[in-house]
């Protein structure tokens, strides 16, 4: 099926609507956000989403111990570093992996090279914090990326509007949302089912 991350969700109606729809993948922001959640409130969250939609801890610059204990109070299936983590830091953690770059330049996008993890997430650079800033950055970028497309998770501005749009340029395995599926700062179920079955129409004969 498509693959598409809903994130930043901290209400269950909100998380019921992802699931329902079809996310592959529902973030929880655990680093300092308007989408902040503790480690409780996402252990809550997560008692109602099936094995079969991945569980996502977002952190930036988090200690490992911080992550540990997220992971086994919320039984997450990946852990995202959205900050500076070094790759050392996250292979010696060694749970299954998000390693997001904020992409300004063709360096930016180089430097994904240097790490060993699962999924590579190419987000525009934040504003107040990281990533979530409802801005696209150039997506031509991506054109010399040397790690495989089946790696590869596209954020930074996307909505209903432009996602496909996007998936025709970059060819990504995934794509992630958080911004995009708000209504003045607030997650809509609306806008969240309409995100993912507009994602889906393309990425269903891509991601495969």
């Amino acid at each position: 099926m498509a693959k598409v991350k809903i994130c930043g969700l901290k209400e269950e109606e909100h998380v019921k609507a992802a699931v329902e729809a079809g996310a592959t993948w529902i973030g929880f922001m655990f680093a300092q956000s308007k989408r902040q959640i503790s480690f409780e409130q996402a252990r809550k969250l997560a008692q109602s989403i099936p094995a079969h939609v991945k569980k996502v801890g977002v952190f930036v610059n988090p200690t490992a111990q911080q992550v540990r204990e997220a992971v086994e109070l919320v039984d997450l299936d990946y852990v995202q570093y959205h900050g500076n983590e070094e790759a050392q830091f996250i292979k010696q953690l060694g749970y299954p992996s998000i390693k997001a770059f904020s992409i300004k330049n063709a360096d930016d996008v180089k430097r994904a090279s240097q790490y060993e993890v699962d999924y590579y997430l190419f987000d525009a650079p934040g504003t107040n914090y990281a990533g979530g800033s409802g801005h696209i950055f150039d997506w031509t970028l991506l054109d010399q990326l040397s790690i495989p497309k089946s790696k590869v998770i596209l954020a930074g501005g996307l909505n209903s509007e432009n996602v496909l749009h996007a998936i025709a340029q970059v060819n990504p395995f995934g794509v992630d949302v958080s911004s995009g599926v708000e209504k003045k700062g607030i997650k809509d179920s609306h806008l969240i089912k309409q995100f993912i079955e507009t994602a889906s129409q393309k990425l269903t004969s891509v991601a495969k």
